[in-house]
């Protein structure tokens, strides 16, 4: 039988409602087969660990990665498979970062969360936490299906790291935009052996992160004192500069001048676009080809998440900008094209 650790650290999906004051508070989740008695119907050996304060994922922090990084090593050889019940504001910068975090991983590490808490009439946490723990318990010929970081939401399973937080009100609150879903929920449980990564590399675990990283979205009508100020001061190694359609942004001599001090100076500069599908091209347009002359670093089709969360591993590792470059364009956990 196969052996699923889950990892609460807080979120909507461990909570009850108290009907007498109305107010949310914390379920133990030893007691998890009380609240949700179908999970003996699963054919898994089902352990829990909590993180003795539950936290608001708006909460979430580069120690509190660390935190869950460390479980997940420390239980690695014990369980064949995790699935980490999440907060859904940032669960997406989260399991990108584990993703990063994790190489050659053989077992899945599965996030799911829910709108609604575990004890609401029309709660969409039972679902999402049943079928988690379905997939992350898939196994052929003795080995897992599923040997990468992933997010399980409203009968889908997405790439963790090409995942993004859509909705605060729907359940279908995450969307892949750039790769398909991993498989499905429904009649069936089906899985897209096509689109997992094979998880062919030596298992290894790097759980730093910098937080010299920073995200400036470019919009119409800009402060230009607030753009230069901000740009000239921030002490950062990295800037994601999040642009118009495929890496466009208007031209401005001053603000040109600026970045290209700061990249002379070592400033890495990482292209990203706002459109929610499609990547960035850099000199496609007239409009990008001031960035790609200054040395940008080309986001292509990857996440704001994953593009903040890859370049705070990246950062940790010290590598000088060309390599920082190198890697940054290279597709390290299947997070761009």
């Amino acid at each position: 039988m196969n052996s699923i650790l889950l990892i609460y650290t807080g979120g909507t999906i461990g909570m009850v409602r108290d009907y007498k004051t109305k107010s949310l508070k914390p379920f133990n989740f030893s007691n998890l087969l009380e609240k949700i008695p179908e999970l003996n119907l699963i054919e898994a050996d089902l352990h829990t660990i909590s993180f003795e304060e539950p936290i608001d994922s708006s909460d979430m922090s580069i120690p509190h990665w660390q935190k869950l990084i460390n479980i997940i090593d420390e239980n690695y050889t014990k369980y064949d498979g995790f699935v980490v019940l999440h907060g859904t504001d940032t669960m997406a910068y989260t399991a990108s970062a584990l993703s990063f975090a994790f190489q050659g991983l053989q077992k899945p590490i599965i996030f799911t969360g829910s709108q609604l808490p575990i004890g609401d009439l029309r709660t969409d946490a039972k679902e999402n936490l049943i079928s988690s723990i379905h997939f992350a318990a898939l196994k052929k010929n003795g080995e897992s299906q599923i040997k990468e970081v992933c997010i399980y939401f409203e009968y889908k399973l997405y790439r963790a790291n090409r995942t993004t937080k859509i909705s605060a009100s729907h359940f279908d609150a995450f969307a892949s935009p750039n790769y398909p879903p991993l498989g499905e929920s429904g009649v069936d449980i089906e899985l897209n052996d096509n689109l997992l990564l094979k998880g062919e590399k030596k298992y290894e675990v790097y759980p730093k992160f910098s937080d010299k990283v920073g995200l400036l979205k470019i919009f119409p009508g800009m402060n230009k004192d607030f753009l230069y100020n901000c740009t000239r001061n921030l002490k950062i190694e990295v800037l994601i500069l999040e642009t118009f359609g495929s890496g466009n942004i208007f031209n401005d001599l001053e603000f040109n001048r600026i970045l290209s001090e700061r990249i002379k100076k070592g400033l890495n500069l990482v292209v990203t676009t706002q459109c929610f599908g499609g990547g960035v091209s850099l000199g496609k347009y007239s409009a990008s080809k001031e960035l790609l002359d200054l040395g940008a670093i080309s986001g292509r089709d990857i996440t704001t998440e994953a593009a903040i969360t890859k370049s705070m591993s990246l950062l940790s590792k010290g590598f000088d900008k060309e390599r920082f470059k190198v890697f940054f364009e290279k597709n390290i956990r299947g997070e761009i094209k």
